[in-house]
């Protein structure tokens, strides 16, 4: 109840708007939250990215290092760790003018332990 010639605001109007802003920081506190998850996902992904590309450009030079093509001694399966990311690569296809390349790709992220796997071909019958 109002008295006459009194202005401002009634305890219950008050406790109203406490509780809605209570509410929008506490969305905004959980939205920040999962910007922030999805930014170090993004960075993860992306560091991962970088190492397979890597990985399968090194591949591919050195298969055309030697005439015939993937005739050099480190065209073979094999594994390196580094940046916190272990890698392995196979070769799927011993013979022929395409060759099948698997590159496996395991790290730490942000929600745990992730593998990632690539596969490509390398041109290997012209010289």
């Amino acid at each position: 109840m109002r008295v006459m010639g009194r202005s401002g605001f009634t305890v219950a109007e008050v406790m109203v708007a406490v509780v809605v802003l209570s509410v929008g920081i506490l969305a905004l506190a959980g939205s920040a939250a999962a910007t922030s998850r999805m930014v170090g996902w993004g960075r993860h992904a992306a560091r991962v990215a970088q190492v397979a590309a890597t990985r399968v450009e090194r591949l591919h030079q050195v298969a055309f290092s030697t005439a015939p093509h993937c005739g050099h001694p480190e065209w073979r399966s094999d594994s390196a760790v580094g940046a916190g990311i272990a890698e392995s690569w196979q070769m799927l296809d011993a013979s022929g003018p395409v060759r099948r390349v698997m590159v496996v790709l395991r790290s730490h992220g942000p929600t745990g332990t992730s593998s990632d796997t690539v596969l490509t071909a390398v041109l290997c019958g012209a010289s």
